[in-house]
């Protein structure tokens, strides 16, 4: 049998999602003789394949069966459309497709060799490629970047070939949109699951193992979103612990600690994630993943082997695309002493993607109340606003929090429509160096008007008012 081939490069890239990505073009960047590998048959990782392109696909087309059917004009025709789960679904694939061809021009254009198989380091500086053919590959390099993302969390105890049981990464295979559903975990991805099965008219139960439901965040936007969706019907229960799944051919039965019993037609288990460490021979070469496969990392994303980085989910939080693409980009740009200071690796906004959707950046009332820092409140309450009125879509705010003698920006915080684009406004108020990062800037500035972004301007003058 013919030996491996060898190749000899600067930097390896182990993945090919945000992470992998944003490593692999800032490296070829530098000059370096740069190898991508990706163990899926195409490029783009989780993100592309089964998380947040299908999913978010998924959820815009949802939205435009609402808009359609909740229509005045419409309902007055007498005009109502039901599509298929899988309808809906079949609009994400076009997406992926796009998503797909356009990644794999970067890595054309930028010269970035791609190897298709399974990566495992044989040395600290050089991994095996095993192929789908079974030949392999030796790639030899100065640097490395793992950016193996991760995957559900699945506990020995579930069977999850079960054809009821699914996870988020299955769950897009769903053959039909189910009368009911228990999604079990209150994080990110089962609230936004929970949104976008609630909008089906899906009989949802939320299972929360804390006592609220994505608790990182401001508690009154934690709040808004608990209220907004019980009052769309999503039955919550908070503080809840699995005991026991009982299956059934045509239902699932979900026990609890407490003793409840919920019943369902299927049981999406959201609670976790493991990165995606096995395989790859870590030990071997002194790098320990922790109990849930997650490598640790220092302030450059540097592994126990300075030449060995990490970056994305497989380091745990904030387990963001957004995030993992910049931290590909510091990694490679740190390896070649290029100098990594301008990149902005801390303050990340998160955009969660319930309906309505969810962004915030910067210190929660919780955090400054805790620092005994003096701040005051500004709120726009999107019912208010013109657009939104405009819109048909009332529910939300913005809301900024301020240094009451500064007028420094400490946090913004927004929940409705387009929120995880309104955020960027205040994020780059944020990082202007002071006396720039101001309240007074959205008071002083002229927005469009009727816009979502004039809400800014409407709770810094709401805020500024409450210091007179």
């Amino acid at each position: 049998m013919q030996g491996p081939v060898e190749k000899q490069f600067d930097v390896v890239v182990i993945g090919t999602g945000p992470g992998g990505e944003g490593a692999s073009m800032e490296a070829t960047k530098q000059g370096k003789r740069v190898c991508a590998i990706e163990r899926m048959p195409q490029i783009g990782g989780n993100c592309t394949h089964l998380g947040t392109i299908p999913s978010k696909s998924l959820r815009a087309a949802i939205y435009r069966l609402m808009d359609v059917n909740s229509a005045p004009v419409f309902r007055q025709l007498g005009l109502h459309l039901e599509l298929s789960f899988r309808d809906l679904r079949r609009s994400a694939q076009s997406v992926i497709d796009q998503q797909v061809a356009m990644r794999r021009s970067f890595y054309d254009r930028n010269d970035v060799e791609v190897l298709n198989g399974e990566a495992t380091f044989v040395s600290p500086h050089c991994v095996r490629v095993v192929h789908a053919d079974g030949s392999s590959t030796l790639a030899h390099a100065s640097s490395f970047v793992i950016a193996t993302g991760s995957r559900p969390y699945r506990p020995p105890e579930i069977d999850f070939n079960h054809p009821r049981v699914f996870d988020s990464d299955t769950v897009l295979n769903l053959p039909e949109t189910p009368k009911s559903m228990t999604i079990y975990g209150a994080g990110v991805i089962g609230c936004e699951y929970a949104s976008m099965f609630r909008n089906l008219q899906v009989k949802l139960n939320l299972v929360n193992t804390r006592d609220r439901m994505l608790e990182f965040l401001d508690d009154e936007i934690c709040d808004a979103l608990a209220y907004h969706m019980r009052d769309t019907g999503v039955r919550i229960r908070n503080n809840e612990q699995f005991e026991r799944l009982e299956t059934f051919d045509d239902h699932v039965v979900l026990h609890l600690k407490s003793g409840k019993q919920l019943r369902s037609d299927v049981l999406l288990w959201a609670n976790g994630r493991t990165g995606n460490t096995e395989g790859l021979g870590l030990p071997a070469i002194g790098i320990q993943p922790n109990h849930r496969g997650q490598i640790e990392v220092n302030e450059d994303l540097q592994t126990s082997l300075p030449h060995v980085y990490a970056v994305g989910d497989v380091i745990g939080v904030p387990a963001l695309a957004s995030a993992a693409y910049i931290q590909g980009r510091f990694a490679a740009r740190h390896l070649g002493e290029g100098g990594s200071d301008h990149f902005r690796i801390s303050d990340i906004p998160a955009g969660i993607y319930t309906s309505p959707e969810i962004s915030s950046i910067g210190r929660t009332e919780r955090e400054l109340t805790e620092a005994k820092v003096p701040y005051e409140v500004g709120h726009s309450m999107f019912k208010n606003l013109a657009r939104a009125q405009i819109m048909g879509r009332p529910v939300g705010m913005l809301k900024i929090l301020f240094h009451r003698e500064t007028l420094e920006l400490l946090g913004v915080h927004c929940f409705g429509v387009n929120a995880s684009e309104i955020i960027h406004i205040g994020q780059a108020i944020m990082a202007q160096p002071a006396p720039h990062n101001s309240l007074l800037y959205f008071i002083n500035t002229t927005f469009n008007y009727p816009t979502m972004a004039e809400a800014y301007r409407v709770a810094a003058l709401n805020g500024y008012n409450r210091l007179h």
